[in-house]
This record gives C-alpha cells, sequence and structure tokens, in this order.
C-alpha cells in the first residue's frame, strides 16, 4: 500500500504525469495508470515452498553432522567431504545448497549437539 499511496501523492499534490511517475519510482506506465484509476491493491505473489534437490538427502546429510558433533573438531567432516558422499548417492543438485544447509543447521542445532551437558558448580560463588 506504501506505492499506490507514493503513486497517488506524486499525481494528485504534485502533479506530475503518469510518465513522470512511471521514470521515477520503475514500475510501467499501466500499472501506474490501473492504481490511479481505482480502488486497486499492490499485488500479492504467494509462491509456495518449492522442493529442493536437497531435500531427499536431507535426512542423511542431518545425520552425519550429528554423528560429526561428537567428534573431535579435526574429524568431522566437511561439506565438501559431505558433498562427495551424497554425490555417489546420486544427489544432482549444487554443492552451495549444501553448503547453505550445513550452516543453518550448525546455527541452528549444530552448537549445542555435542554439548548439551549441565555441569553444577561444586563450590559456592566467591570461594
Amino acid at each position: 500500500m506504501d506505492m499506490i499511496g507514493k503513486i497517488r501523492r506524486l499525481h494528485g499534490r504534485e502533479k506530475m504525469s503518469v510518465r513522470e511517475i512511471a521514470r521515477k519510482t520503475g514500475l510501467s506506465r499501466n500499472t501506474v495508470s490501473r492504481w490511479l484509476m481505482g480502488p486497486v491493491s499492490e499485488p500479492q505473489y504467494r509462491r509456495g515452498p518449492q522442493p529442493k534437490k536437497l531435500d531427499a538427502y536431507a535426512e542423511v546429510v542431518v545425520t552425519a553432522l550429528k554423528a560429526d558433533a561428537h567428534r573431535p573438531r579435526r574429524e568431522r567432516r566437511t561439506a565438501r567431504a559431505l558433498f562427495a558422499e551424497i554425490r555417489q548417492a546420486g544427489y544432482a543438485g549444487g554443492y552451495t545448497q549444501l553448503k547453505e544447509f550445513v550452516r543453518q543447521w550448525r546455527l541452528a542445532e549444530g552448537k549445542d549437539a555435542g554439548s548439551r551437558a549441565y555441569v553444577p558448580l561444586l563450590f559456592a560463588l566467591g570461594e
């Protein structure tokens, strides 16, 4: 609604033509004139979530990441190693998708996966 209000303000108060408004906003002249004509709301693009090529292999990657979370840092598999593994299993997607998936998983769950233990203090504070 912000853009419609801006277009109507430019046309009504500042007396700009449709062409000038189109040039200034980057919209087409048809869109500007349609929005000036009557009660129109801005288009709402409803694009549903699209299945990714990695979705079929996400479970395999997550189990590998969980297993690696308990290993020392030097022994963990890198995203490249995981990519090679799932590539042999038939993954046809790109490395960047896998890298982003691994990064998101590590931010969300990976930090806590290996260290979910609470060790209470055996002494009072200040001692």
